[in-house]
């Protein structure tokens, strides 16, 4: 089935923290690990939408399945975080729906690139971020897991100072 991509509503509050729960147990990540956190999940209106970001849901038909938030970091920076695709429906390109979406949308709100990290537990979210273009910037480990920073310029001609 297609993935209709809206916008975040209040309502979809419960859906998307359970989605997130999910899907990094998946991955085998848990609280108090130093990596997963979902004290921002309350606040997404602050720290999403009302700063010039934005949290995007994806459906199929009216069941939220995907999700992924765009937070600013700088006036050209914006973070990609919280891109989860429930387990149930991996592997159909929802989860590179959602990212080519947020990355459209950065573009739209004028940043000039994007960021994210993901562990190595995550290999899809690897994978995903190789086949689109993105860098890896650095590794660090946080406890017992290897965090991966990663980056894409969003118009690869214009070059960027550091």
């Amino acid at each position: 089935m297609k993935l209709k991509i809206r916008r975040y509503r209040w309502s979809d509050l419960d859906i998307v923290l359970s989605l997130h729960q999910i899907c990094l147990a998946q991955v085998g990540l848990v609280p108090g690990d130093g990596v997963y956190y979902d004290d921002d999940f309350p606040r997404i209106q602050e720290i999403y939408l009302a700063c010039g970001g934005d949290f995007l849901v994806g459906e199929v038909g009216s069941r939220v399945v995907a999700m992924g938030g765009l937070k600013p970091v700088d006036t050209s920076t914006a973070e990609i975080c919280r891109l989860r695709v429930h387990p149930d429906v991996q592997r159909r390109g929802y989860g590179e729906a959602m990212l080519v979406t947020l990355q459209q949308r950065a573009v739209e709100l004028g940043f000039e690139r994007v960021r994210g990290d993901t562990t190595l537990n995550q290999e899809a979210a690897l994978a995903l971020y190789a086949r689109q273009g993105w860098r890896e910037l650095s590794r660090h480990k946080v406890g017992g897991l290897v965090v991966v920073n990663v980056e894409k310029l969003l118009n690869p001609g214009v070059t960027l100072d550091r």
